[in-house]
C-alpha cells in the first residue's frame, strides 16, 4: 500500500514544533522524497496512531539516508550503537545484583527487575546521563535485558559492563552474565543509508500498513544535534551529502 502525500512548507518560526531546527535556513529548499516505511520502527521513528487519530506520525527531524537500490529514504544508519545484554542465570527466587560501568557500580537491582528498573539504576551512575542508554527486554530472571548505549556514547565501542550476582538467592547457583550483542563503532550498513542525506523537515502522517509515503528532506541548514528525535552525535557523521551546520 502506498500513501503519497504532497507537502507544503509553511513560513513558520524555526522552533514551531521543530526544536531541533536552529534556523529557517534551507527550509525553502527542501526536496520532496519518498520514504520506505518498512524501515521505520514504531516508538523510535514514529508514534502510533490513536483511536481518534488513526494515522501514524513520523517524527520531525529524523536523520535520513537514501537507499541506493530503490532510491527511497530510510533512517540514517551511521555509526552503530553498542548493545550489551544482561542475563540472570540459575533461576533465582530472590535477592539482588549489581552492574558496574567504567568503574561506577549501581545500587542493588532486584532479581526480577524490568527494563525500567535497570535503566533507572544505570542512569543514577555519575558517568551515565539520562538519555545515554535505552533499555529493553525483561523482566528478569526469565528474559534477558538489552542495554543500548546512545547519547554521549552513540557510535562508540564502549567498555563492557561487569556484574555481580553475589546478592541473588534461591535457584541453582544464580548469577549474572554480560554479553556484547552488538559492538559499537563504524557504520554497519552498506545500502546507502550510512550516508547522511538530511532530515525529515515536518511531522509526516501515514496510514498504518503503508509501505511508502511522501515527505520533505531538509538537506541544508542549521541543526541542534542534541535536540533531534533520535540520538545522534554530529562528530560521528563521516559520510554525508547534506550541507548541515551543527549547533
Amino acid at each position: 500500500m502506498n500513501d503519497f502525500q504532497p507537502m507544503t512548507v509553511l513560513n513558520e518560526t524555526a522552533t514551531s514544533g521543530r526544536p531541533w531546527l536552529a534556523s529557517l535556513v534551507g527550509t525553502n529548499d527542501g526536496n520532496t522524497i519518498a520514504l520506505d516505511l518498512t524501515k521505520f520502527v514504531e516508538g523510535v521513528h514514529y508514534d502510533k496512531g490513536t483511536f481518534l487519530q488513526g494515522r501514524n506520525v513520523l517524527k520531525s527531524g529524523l536523520p535520513l539516508g537514501k537507499i541506493s537500490a530503490s532510491g527511497l529514504y530510510a533512517p540514517y544508519s551511521g555509526p552503530t550503537s553498542e548493545v550489551q545484554t544482561v542475563t540472570v542465570t540459575g533461576t533465582p527466587t530472590g535477592g539482588t545484583y549489581t552492574l558496574t560501568f567504567s568503574g561506577q557500580t549501581t545500587a542493588a537491582i532486584p532479581y526480577n527487575a524490568n527494563a525500567g528498573q535497570v535503566k533507572s539504576a544505570l542512569e543514577a551512575l555519575s558517568n551515565i546521563n539520562v538519555g545515554d542508554i535505552t533499555v529493553t527486554g525483561g523482566p528478569h530472571p526469565g528474559t534477558a535485558i538489552a542495554v543500548t548505549f546512545v547519547g554521549q556514547y552513540l557510535g562508540e565501542d564502549v567498555a563492557a559492563m561487569t556484574a555481580s550476582g553475589a546478592g541473588l538467592t534461591g535457584g541453582t547457583t544464580p548469577g549474572v552474565t554480560i554479553a556484547t550483542s552488538t559492538a559499537g563503532g563504524s557504520a554497519s550498513a552498506s545500502d546507502g543509508t550510512q550516508t547522511l542525506a538530511g532530515f525529515l523537515l515536518e511531522e509526516t502522517a501515514f496510514v498504518p500498513g503503508s509501505t511508502k509515503c511522501g515527505g520533505v528532506l531538509l538537506w541544508q541548514g542549521e541543526v541542534y544535534a542534541a535536540k533531534l528525535p533520535v540520538p545522534m552525535d554530529a562528530d560521528d557523521v563521516a559520510s554525508t551529502t547534506a550541507f548541515i551546520h551543527w549547533r
